[in-house]
């Protein structure tokens, strides 16, 4: 493969070096995505020492990437784990997410989630 491939014109010359640019970080199979889904990516920024969100599920599943610091995460039926930056996640959906929130006491959290679900609701947050 050249590493430039042919200019038409008015077109810059296209590198190949793009596909060295790509790093897998999460490959799931796909779960089910409710009829009319739409996809969401939002971003969350928790200061230092924050708790997270309260336990809460969504209805359509997420797929996550922490971008900066560690969080602490636990869903329903499984162990508390912490994620660091570089690391991803996933919810499925109609899981109990236990716990979001910043690992860290010095440095805020911040990472990225795509929600594929009907609407984008905040949360269905748990009576406790």
């Amino acid at each position: 493969m050249p590493d430039v491939e042919p200019k038409t014109a008015g077109q810059k010359p296209q590198s190949n070096s793009w596909q060295s640019a790509i790093t897998v970080v999460q490959e799931v199979e796909p779960p089910f995505i409710p009829a009319g889904a739409h996809a969401t990516t939002i971003v969350i920024e928790y200061p230092p020492g924050h708790p997270g969100s309260p336990p809460h599920r969504h209805s359509g599943p997420i797929f996550g990437y922490v971008l900066e610091g560690e969080m602490v995460f636990e869903l329903e039926g499984e162990p508390p784990r912490v994620v660091p930056a570089g690391e991803a996640f996933c919810e499925p959906a109609g899981v109990i997410d236990y716990q979001d929130g910043n690992n860290r006491d010095a440095s805020q959290c911040v990472s990225s989630a795509s929600i594929s679900a009907s609407q984008f609701v905040r949360a269905s947050t748990l009576a406790t």
